[in-house]
């Protein structure tokens, strides 16, 4: 069904599950047409593709630039209306316990793939195109347990956010970003299924409950529609007033 997206392309990261997938699967509802990331989940992006029917696959590890710029070599000259930056991994950093090799890849996925991924499909932007960058709550608030490196890594996402609003201005480019609490998906299912952490996670939620992938798609899926056309420079807490 078109919901005011028909006729637009969205290229979406880490579309193959959790976030990104519910993502796609909303941006496909609303009439476009998807453009679906992977790393590693081949199978489960083409059977996305293949229920969201007018889907495409394209298939690079984001931690490397020669991967990021032969996934846009292979696109061509097609066109984006949509850029969503949501590809990203979680590692714990604990200070004293941290390899070089652990800061260096959470660098490069979370922090250098997305400004490299923007840059690539910068010339394949329409004019009034729309880039959302997932962030996270963890670039704002303190949490014990080696997440520090984690939480820097959002909080540069959310400074993308505000300085490609005033550099892509010009362009009449809108950006913004999306930073959801905890969510339940594939991936965080057995981080929440001790019962404890999953107790404690709720206990810090005002409306009482975890979070769900769809419920961040649906503000994505907002923030590249009509009704979002005066709206750039955000970051949209979207966790049930986690932060608060």
């Amino acid at each position: 069904m078109d919901k005011g997206l028909g006729g637009k392309t969205a290229l979406v990261t880490g579309a193959s599950r959790g976030i990104g997938r519910a993502i796609a699967r909303r941006l496909a509802a609303d009439g476009a047409s998807i453009i679906i990331h992977c790393h590693q989940s081949r199978v489960a992006a083409e059977a996305l593709a293949g229920e969201l029917g007018s889907g495409q696959v394209v298939q690079a590890d984001l931690g490397s630039v020669r991967e990021i710029d032969a996934m846009f070599a292979s696109l061509g000259a097609k066109k984006l209306d949509i850029l969503v930056n949501n590809a990203g991994i979680w590692i714990g950093t604990p200070l004293g316990k941290t390899s070089a090799e652990d800061v260096d890849r959470i660098l490069e996925v979370n922090i250098k793939s997305v400004f490299w991924v923007t840059q690539d499909a910068l010339p394949l932007l329409n004019e009034g195109a729309r880039i959302i960058n997932i962030s996270s709550v963890a670039g704002r608030v303190g949490v014990r347990g080696g997440r520090s490196l984690y939480g820097a890594t959002k909080a540069a996402i959310d400074a993308f956010t505000r300085n490609w609003a005033l550099e892509l201005a010009d362009r009449k480019i809108l950006v913004n970003a999306v930073a959801p609490g905890y969510v339940t998906t594939d991936m965080t299912n057995e981080h929440f299924s001790d019962v404890e952490v999953r107790k404690r996670a709720i206990e810090r939620s005002p409306l009482g409950k975890l979070g769900n992938a769809e419920e961040v798609a649906d503000v994505v899926a907002f923030l590249c529609s009509h009704e979002a056309r005066w709206i750039t420079g955000q970051i949209l807490n979207v966790s049930g007033g986690f932060v608060i």
